[in-house]
């Protein structure tokens, strides 16, 4: 049986040998855009102190459209992971809870399919507002340090 590497993985494999940057993209749902911003802020600041390079910012309306911005991005092969940001708060009903099931579930399946780590900031599903404030940085950074670390 003959065993040759796919061009991306000599691509990545390269980048390992040569401690390259790794580039990587960031998805954001603009529904919360104060919080968003603060949660880009801090993946920003991470990024610049740890070797990432950030080479797209992809805003989307919400957390709905994330996986298929993911994909889109990610289908680059110069793009190494992403990181997706974002909010899901309580509503009347239960669709913030199925919607964050969906989105989810479609993030892992691309990491599966494409073999690319996505780190996931998404707050919620059902938080309060009083409960977002203390959450959006501390969310932001635990998701590129996840990305960071998948990215070794």
């Amino acid at each position: 049986m003959n065993w040759e590497l796919s061009p991306i993985w000599t691509i990545r494999a390269h980048k390992r040998e040569q401690n390259m940057p790794k580039n990587i993209a960031v998805v954001i749902a603009s529904f919360h855009k104060k919080e968003a911003d603060e949660m880009l802020d801090e993946v920003r600041n991470f990024a610049k102190h740890n070797d990432i390079r950030i080479v797209e910012e992809k805003w989307v309306p919400g957390s709905m459209e994330k996986p298929l911005a993911l994909k889109r991005i990610l289908s680059d092969d110069r793009v190494d992971g992403a990181v997706a940001l974002g909010i899901i708060e309580s509503g009347e009903t239960k669709h913030g809870f199925v919607m964050a099931q969906a989105v989810i579930s479609a993030i892992i399946g691309l990491q599966l399919e494409l073999m690319k780590p996505i780190g996931v900031g998404i707050i919620g599903p059902e938080i309060l507002p009083s409960q977002i404030p203390s959450r959006v940085r501390p969310f932001a950074l635990r998701a590129i340090q996840a990305l960071a670390k998948s990215l070794e």
